[in-house]
């Protein structure tokens, strides 16, 4: 455990770019404690604080993540993060500049979001931010980076409103991109498409649709709602459940019920529960009585590397969709980012690392590509990068699309794994799309 440096603390002191710093509208929201941020056990002096051989100010990178002390989301994005300006360091900077690395706690809250990101504009000045788990904070934060003028790359969240922003407003609002995850309606089309392909060979006829009460999933909903009447499986029950939810059994009994072969459920809030009710809703007897019905969609937790410790194996069988992970070969930076999240942390990255991961490189390679690191020159080079990242290929929607500067959505390179078990410990295979697929789809054994 360290303490992330604050670095100078003295954004004047920065090189021309950051002169213009516009004095944010609420000064009270400019924090000034010190954050602590977990990267293991390295010495975060070398990862953060550097110098230069030359009289080129560093570039400053900010990160802004829930919780990286103790979230395993945040802590992903900040450790990523640290991943890649090492990589970054060891190839010579970025455009013959240092880079460092500063980090924000956003809590998971809007208004926490905000004054960790005027700290890192103001009092860091940071070049670029990064980051954004929770859809409200990236909301929120919207109009600060256009008032800012400097890039943001989303790293999380699945809000579709701020590229909607970016569409009816460009020229305020252009200085978002989201690297990833796709959007939340493209997340949904993402889930119909998989069932569609994968549900006959699989053996589903009919799903039931168990979706969380979350701003984030009104998405996926509306797509769903628009896309399955046309696919090869029928739903025979549809559901909204609340946030505060906390024993589904009532509702699996109506899934069951129902005739249901799959509940596919979307869930980032309320997903271990959902879980354990369907694979152990007899809890603590020893033997456990699941329900029979396969169980799966879009679960946040599953996608956890350590997800199967962490519910003493009840994930076997569970499916979700991901960017990628720690077996997959879905982009030509996917193992080499692994291995080396692997050397210096001792364990594997979540979604968020991936996507944070390689939006800094894409950034580093905007900068290069532009000799600039002013946003005005960055902006059409990103809008017309393609990047062959961590997680495939990122290339953005134009700024004529519904969605301006969100990441593309690839059929091909969206995954779906499956918890499965292999030599007495879980695995995350690959079931989905076939290209990238480590292993096949494996029923529940009690199905």
């Amino acid at each position: 455990m360290g303490e992330f440096p604050r670095g100078r603390g003295d954004a004047a002191g920065k090189r021309a770019t950051n002169g213009r710093r516009r004095l944010l509208t609420t000064a009270a929201g400019i924090g000034t404690a010190s954050l602590a941020g977990c990267l293991g056990d390295r010495d975060l002096g070398d990862i953060v604080v550097g110098s230069t051989d030359g009289s080129e100010e560093p570039v400053t990178i900010g990160v802004l993540a829930p919780d990286p002390d103790g979230d395993f989301i945040g802590r992903s994005m900040a450790q990523a993060a640290s991943v890649a300006v090492d990589e970054l360091r060891n190839r010579g900077g970025i455009d013959g500049h240092d880079v460092e690395l500063v980090v924000g706690d956003t809590a998971a809250n809007p208004l926490e979001a905000r004054r960790e990101y005027h700290r890192l504009i103001l009092e860091e000045g940071a070049d670029v931010t990064v980051g954004v788990f929770d859809s409200p904070s990236l909301e929120y934060l919207m109009d600060d980076i256009a008032e800012q003028e400097t890039l943001h790359l989303t790293t999380g969240a699945a809000t579709a409103r701020a590229s909607e922003l970016v569409r009816e407003e460009y020229d305020r609002y252009k200085y978002h991109f989201r690297v990833g995850p796709t959007n939340e309606y493209d997340l949904g089309l993402s889930v119909v498409d998989f069932v569609n392909e994968m549900g006959p060979e699989i053996g589903w006829d009919t799903i039931a649709v168990l979706v969380e009460d979350y701003p984030w999933a009104d998405g996926p909903w509306q797509v769903y709602h628009e896309q399955f009447p046309w696919t090869s499986v029928d739903v025979v029950l549809e559901e909204r459940y609340p946030p505060a939810i906390d024993d589904f059994e009532g509702l699996y009994d109506r899934v069951a019920e129902a005739g249901a072969d799959a509940a596919l459920v979307g869930t980032a809030h309320t997903g271990t529960e959902a879980l354990l009710d369907w694979s152990y809703p007899n809890r603590p007897d020893p033997d456990p009585e699941p329900y029979g019905f396969a169980f799966g969609g879009t679960h946040v937790p599953m996608q956890l590397p350590t997800y199967w410790e962490r519910t003493g194996g009840a994930c076997r069988y569970g499916f979700s969709n991901v960017s990628a992970t720690a077996t997959s070969d879905v982009g030509a930076l996917t193992q080499q980012f692994v291995s080396d999240y692997e050397d210096a942390f001792g364990s594997t990255p979540i979604y968020t690392g991936y996507h944070t991961y390689e939006a800094i490189l894409m950034y580093a390679e905007a900068v290069e590509q532009e000799g600039s690191l002013d946003a005005d020159d960055l902006v059409p080079a990103l809008e017309t990068m393609s990047f062959d990242g961590a997680t495939g290929t990122i290339e953005f929607y134009d700024r004529d699309h519904d969605y301006p500067h969100d990441l593309e959505y690839r059929k091909s390179e969206t995954l779906f794994f499956q918890w499965q078990e292999r030599d007495g410990e879980g695995v995350q295979e690959v079931i989905w799309p076939e290209k990238h697929a480590t292993s096949d789809y494996v029923h529940p054994h009690w199905v």
